[in-house]
């Protein structure tokens, strides 16, 4: 339960039922009205028990003051264990292998659907968010690789909430994921830049100006959903001195070239090599990390292709035939704890 001191019941306080929806893990109800003048009490109506942390935020870009409220679970879930027992079902549900098409075990690879939640990234003139252009192209290419035989696929995130970034990569990193795939539409102040983009990590400094400024942009949705990575998460630290280990780096930029030559049949690239920048996103140092600027959503042109589902499925297709041409030459490790018996 939370007590405002207001005296009118805002547009958005009034819409945040409507918003709630069924699956939701944690809320079952909630209720906003007067407690008393000047009191607007909010109920939420719970689940299951969980943890729970309150702070405000000062102005950040759009947003103005805000209170936020998170809900986490009493024990946190391990997408792990949860990747184990779906690929368990699955198998128990599939007809036997063809004889002669063996499969040592499948390669793990992890999509991250940029931005999210209150975080809505870049938005296009008709008004299109980057947040759910990237979760659609991000869920199409979850399909795709689920429907290969030697490959399975995993979200960061499958709904409009916000996920912080070093998250993201604890993701990657908790299920040995053998790549991440960050998917995102670009922006830029001017409307007629154009093409698809790949970068991959960068040990130094960034290979342009244009892809430093991407990278602190990106970086920055932290700032929008109340997380500072700034001196306050050891894990992150650690990843910056892991930064050393090149061979993964290495990795991603193969990665990246083999994504962005099968990009380039769908789209115009904007560079025609996979550019390097400091994203935090691909800093985990032991997956091949790649960040995917499928088009420019500031276009006026690439955002209608953008939000068109067919133009969304040959960017899918393309990204899926790049990861294929990339493991081809470069076959999952054989130890994993996802390996087939």
């Amino acid at each position: 339960m939370l007590e405002l001191e207001s005296d009118e019941i805002s547009t958005p306080l009034a819409e945040l039922q409507a918003r709630l929806t069924a699956d939701d893990p944690y809320i079952q109800g909630l209720r906003v009205a007067f407690n008393r003048p000047g009191i607007v009490r909010l109920v939420l109506d719970l689940k299951q028990e969980v943890k729970h942390q309150v702070f405000t935020m000062k102005p950040v870009g759009d947003y103005g003051y805000r209170l936020v409220l998170d809900l986490h679970p009493l024990t946190p879930i391990d997408p792990l264990a949860q990747l184990l027992e779906q690929t368990q079902r699955q198998e128990a549900q599939k007809p036997p292998r063809p004889a002669g098409a063996p499969v040592a075990r499948l390669a793990t690879i992890v999509i991250d659907a940029g931005h999210g939640g209150e975080d809505p990234g870049a938005i296009g003139r008709r008004g299109s968010r980057e947040k759910d252009v990237t979760l659609m192209i991000a869920r199409r290419l979850k399909a795709l690789i689920d429907a290969e035989p030697n490959m399975r696929a995993l979200l960061t995130r499958d709904g409009d909430y916000f996920l912080p970034l070093n998250v993201r990569v604890e993701k990657a990193r908790q299920v040995k994921a053998d790549l991440l795939v960050s998917i995102h539409a670009d922006s830029f102040l001017r409307r007629d830049a154009r093409g698809s983009s790949v970068f991959a990590l960068s040990e130094r400094r960034a290979s342009s100006e244009m892809a430093r400024l991407l990278a602190k942009k990106e970086n920055e949705s932290d700032l929008i959903g109340g997380v500072d990575l700034k001196g306050k998460d050891s894990y992150v630290t650690q990843t910056l001195l892991d930064l050393s280990q090149t061979a993964t780096i290495d990795h991603s930029l193969r990665l990246g070239s083999s994504v962005l030559q099968r990009l380039g049949s769908v789209n115009d690239l904007h560079k025609p090599r996979v550019e390097q920048a400091s994203f935090a996103v691909l800093k985990a140092h032991d997956v091949p990390s790649i960040l995917i600027e499928t088009a420019f959503i500031s276009n006026p042109q690439e955002e209608r292709r953008l939000t068109n589902r067919a133009y969304q499925d040959k960017l899918a297709r393309a990204i899926l035939e790049g990861i294929k041409d990339y493991i081809a030459r470069n076959p999952p490790r054989p130890s994993s704890p996802l390996a087939l018996r």
